[in-house]
């Protein structure tokens, strides 16, 4: 497996654009995304575990029931979300696309994201799809992972290359996600596209059980989204075998799914709103996945610990803390701690109480731009990792004034 160029226009027969349309005043922001396969897709998504859900949440879902799919549309900037037409713009948002691609309606995945309550207006979205249409590129996918950016500071995009049935295979992906990440799905914008020829159902238990690992173990601030998911097409242009079971092809196309996601996942953590770090933590020694998992989880969102790893302060005490009320069955008097980075590796915590260590070594440690917080909470096989960011003054100015 290896990471080539592309993002979402790197598998076979896949092209995307992105453009500004008006929705945003500032026209130096693309403000509409459109990814499109030459042929009809398997399809598959998963959605916000909300229960206020954006429209196109609704929408999509039932475009997709059939198990396929040829092309996605996405604005950002003004979420269609809690709108008395939301469904009704949603649909023609479909409409207009499905017109102008010369493909029904019902093949289109579309989604939305930005400030959520506003009134959306279906007309510059309506005069900006036939722009959107005509820049279709097998190099927009650059333009794509900026049409979908809200706050986010960077485009979010990677794709690789691997082998499937003895055929060259690519998948690729692109993420838009800052603020409001959340466990559990969905709580970003995602989209990925393949050419591996694989049927829905088994495209849709790839994903699934994908995310439980991945996005399902992302945090930025303890808000889950309302509009929010993420969802795959898979063209089949490599001309593979198509993957209608378990086996080796299937585990192949889990494993190049998989580093997509993680690769994304960590660009959506050190990405988040007024984030100035990317925290891991990677909890070892635990009886069952769902202990790790868990503790993993109350770790990465303690507001308490992210504020310290803000500070570079090594306050140890706030992982204990975390994994106390985590509602875990850990034995605490077993649990180690150290902070790891670039730098080098520091241990904290023994057996549930402090260690010495140099305060200097350590704040070293946590001034770099990637942290590691290692948990070990026994001697079981059974470990998980999780993705946050630090808490700085500026989640709160962003926020702050972020509808107005």
């Amino acid at each position: 497996m290896k990471t080539v160029s592309g993002g979402v226009c790197a598998a076979k027969g896949f092209k995307a654009s992105g453009v500004h349309c008006g929705i945003r005043k500032n026209r130096t922001k693309r403000d509409i995304a459109l990814i499109v396969s030459e042929t009809r897709a398997t399809a598959a998504a998963v959605y916000t575990t909300n229960l206020v859900k954006g429209a196109p949440l609704t929408v999509t879902k039932n475009n997709i029931a059939d198990g396929f799919a040829q092309a996605v549309i996405c604005n950002s900037g003004n979420a269609n979300t809690c709108n008395a037409n939301g469904i009704e713009i949603a649909e023609q948002m479909c409409a207009l696309l499905g017109k102008e691609l010369g493909i029904p309606a019902t093949d289109v995945v579309v989604a939305s994201t930005g400030v959520i309550g506003q009134p959306l207006d279906i007309a510059p979205i309506a005069a900006g799809i036939p722009q959107l249409v005509k820049e279709l590129s097998r190099d927009g996918g650059e333009a794509a992972a900026e049409g979908i950016m809200t706050t986010d500071t960077v485009k979010k995009e990677i794709a690789v290359e691997f082998t499937v049935g003895g055929k060259t295979c690519r998948i690729g992906g692109i993420a838009k996600g800052s603020g409001m990440i959340h466990p559990n799905m969905a709580t970003m914008l995602v989209f990925i596209t393949t050419d591996v020829a694989i049927s829905a159902s088994m495209l849709g238990k790839a994903l699934k059980s994908d995310i439980q690992s991945t996005f399902n173990m992302t945090s930025v601030d303890g808000d889950t989204s309302t509009n929010d998911m993420v969802t795959i097409l898979a063209n089949g242009l490599a001309g593979n075998a198509e993957i209608t079971a378990e086996g080796a092809d299937f585990t192949a196309f889990m494993q190049a799914l998989n580093t997509v996601t993680v690769h994304l996942c960590r660009m959506i953590a050190g990405d988040g709103e007024g984030a100035t770090k990317l925290l891991e933590c990677r909890v070892t020694g635990a009886d069952d996945e769902k202990t790790a998992k868990t503790v993993a989880k109350s770790v990465i969102c303690s507001s308490l610990l992210k504020a310290a790893m803000f500070g570079a302060d090594a306050n140890w005490g706030r992982v204990l803390c975390a994994i106390g009320y985590s509602g875990a069955d850990v034995d605490v008097n077993r649990v180690d701690v150290s902070f790891a980075s670039a730098k080098g590796e520091i241990a904290v915590c023994r057996n549930g109480a402090g260690v010495e260590f140099s305060e200097e070594i350590a704040k070293q440690i946590l001034l770099e731009k990637e942290i590691e917080i290692k948990v070990c909470i026994g001697d079981g096989a059974h470990a998980a990792t999780a993705w946050g960011c630090d808490l700085t003054y500026d989640y709160v100015k962003i926020n702050g004034d972020y509808r107005t």
